[in-house]
């Protein structure tokens, strides 16, 4: 287990989010090709048998392992061939969904630090 913890700690540098092109499709005649954003990640754990008595299993042991992971993509648009070339575009819909937590996010930290400034500049 802890071989595979150490393997995938190694690669940990080459995920994050990334820009996903899918399968070229063709729809009411025009090729397109859709386009997501795409985040993953993994995680794992080992326990010990170390343990005082009192927090061992039933079965008497304090040892443990476990891992898990997850995954998500959000379609952000296509680009699709057209008479003037190709062209991206955007799938607003799910833009407005991704933007709306993270413009609020933002909102909120920048109250945070004007809100600071303010009481920092009258002491």
């Amino acid at each position: 287990m802890a071989k595979l913890i150490e393997n995938l700690a190694e690669s940990v540098p080459a995920w994050g989010a990334k820009v996903a092109y899918g399968e070229k499709t063709t729809v009411d005649g025009r090729e397109l090709v859709p386009v997501a954003l795409v985040a993953f990640g993994f995680g794992g754990g080992e326990g010990s048998g170390d343990m005082p008595a009192s927090e061992k299993t039933p079965a008497g042991r304090g040892e443990g392992s476990g891992g898990g992971g997850g995954g998500w993509a959000v379609p952000i648009g296509a680009y699709i061939d057209g008479p003037d070339g190709l062209r991206f575009r955007p799938n607003t819909i799910a833009l407005a969904v991704v933007a709306v937590p993270l413009v609020t996010a933002l909102g909120a930290a920048l109250a945070v630090i004007v809100g600071a400034a303010r009481y920092s500049g009258r002491h």
